[in-house]
């Protein structure tokens, strides 16, 4: 896939690219995350009779193992960003744009997230420091 050029999509894509050209703090990225940013995660395309619509209420995310088989949830800073990496998991044809803590909340403990993999313009977080980023969201409200 050519990710040769990276050309912002959105504001959160504009102050990852700052991060990379060392004039903004990965701090400053990661708050913004936290306050609510929305990114995109691949799900898994269920076949269904109607285009577009899922069958089950559960999004099944695009997950990759590295060399040492650790997994490793993907996801992306623009719908667009996602397309060339998505080519080579064609079940994951499909996504959904949601909050970044909303995520957070779901995927439970300490788990690795890629964002934006095989763009030189990304970001990956281990799972300690996943696990401290859900420790540091505030209680959910119920709705």
């Amino acid at each position: 896939m050519d990710t040769s050029v990276f050309t912002p999509h959105n504001d959160l894509e504009k102050l990852l690219a700052e991060v990379h050209q060392g004039t903004v703090e990965v701090e400053d990225f990661v708050s913004r995350l936290l306050a609510g940013e929305q990114i995109f995660m691949p799900v898994k395309d269920e076949k269904h009779a109607i285009a577009g619509f899922q069958l089950s209420t559960k999004a099944q995310p695009l997950v990759i193992e590295d060399d040492e088989g650790t997994q490793i949830l993907v996801l992306f800073t623009s719908p667009e960003r996602a397309k060339p990496f998505a080519e080579m998991f064609p079940d994951f044809k499909g996504g959904l744009l949601v909050e970044f803590p909303w995520i957070l909340r779901r995927i439970g403990g300490g788990f690795p997230v890629s964002i934006n993999p095989g763009w030189d313009v990304g970001i990956d977080f281990d799972a300690e420091t996943v696990a401290q980023l859900i420790g540091s969201l505030p209680e959910e409200s119920p709705n």
